[in-house]
């Protein structure tokens, strides 16, 4: 079985294909197309086991990945896996993929799809709070699939902004590290915004632009949040997967949302379901993550090999 390591992994992901593959799976999903039980959490001594298997009923794909959050100390990623691939009529193994490089790009490239959907300015520029693996993500397929020419990283630690930011340069990026303090009056205009954090309390102000797009991203526990229940209450709330959201998304629990009100990307994709009110408010779309965008990454990565 033929195995990609990360770099090889990435290739065969490019951001703006990716997102298409995400928009097709997910039309799929809304039409029964496509299918994917819970996934499975497994606590591990220091962290937890997933395990999410996914079909289109041609590819079988499974997902396995550990999350130690104290790894980094330990000289070892915090999240380590494969993405497995077969043939769903078989069950003969086709090839494996790296599992956090797929998390990494097509969360990044559903943000993008959502944006591409979404976003009022997709333009932007763009601000990113935080400083790691999904923060640098999505700021390049942004970058990559937007046209986004500038981007302002925040983050609680300085010198990791300053890092990320000059990553984004050397990538083409008009980037530059801000000081939290800044964070407040940038956010007021600024009309892309993604939040991937570890934090489990608000990460940014209630007060953006009232014609924002932003992207959350980085819990995906009820009891984590990074956007604060008022700017919550009064945006355009979207998400990756309602009965994933209605589980997982702090964000929309702590808050308080009425889930019935809450509109699916995949209703969007499908032409079912109408595009953001002009004046209606900032736009938020909540991702949790869910296996069928692991598939969507086999599927697209199947044309190449």
């Amino acid at each position: 079985m033929m195995r990609l390591d990360a770099a090889k992994t990435a290739s065969v992901l490019p951001f703006d294909r990716l997102a298409d593959a995400l928009a097709e799976v997910l039309i799929l999903k809304r039409r029964g197309g496509v299918s994917a039980p819970p996934r499975l959490h497994m606590p591990l001594p220091g962290g937890v086991l997933l395990v999410m298997p996914a079909t289109d009923h041609h590819l079988l794909m499974v997902k396995r990945i550990t999350v130690h959050s104290g790894n980094p100390g330990r000289d070892l990623p915090a999240i380590q896996g494969e993405v497995t691939v077969s043939d769903a009529a078989t069950g003969n193994p086709l090839f494996e993929l790296h599992g956090p490089t797929v998390t990494a790009r097509r969360t990044a490239a559903l943000s993008l799809l959502a944006a591409r959907l979404l976003a009022p300015h997709p333009q932007g520029p763009l601000v990113v709070v935080g400083a790691g693996v999904q923060a640098g993500t999505h700021a390049l397929a942004f970058h990559e699939g937007l046209g986004v020419k500038s981007c302002v990283v925040s983050s609680r630690t300085a010198a990791k902004a300053e890092t990320l930011a000059r990553s984004l340069r050397q990538a083409g990026l008009n980037a530059r590290a801000m000081d939290a303090r800044e964070l407040p009056g940038v956010l007021a205009a600024s009309p892309l915004v993604v939040t991937a954090t570890t934090a489990t309390e608000p990460v940014v102000p209630d007060r953006v632009a009232d014609d924002a797009f932003l992207a959350a991203v980085g819990s995906f526990s009820p009891r984590a949040a990074e956007i604060p229940a008022g700017l919550v209450r009064r945006a355009q709330v979207y998400v990756d997967d309602l009965k994933a959201a209605q589980e997982e998304a702090g964000d929309l629990i702590r808050a308080g949302v009425d889930f019935g009100g809450i509109t699916p990307l995949e209703d969007v994709a499908d032409g079912a379901a109408e595009r953001p009110k002009a004046g209606g408010g900032p736009v938020l779309f909540k991702s949790v993550g869910h296996a069928l965008f692991d598939l969507a990454a086999a599927r697209l990565a199947m044309t190449f090999l």
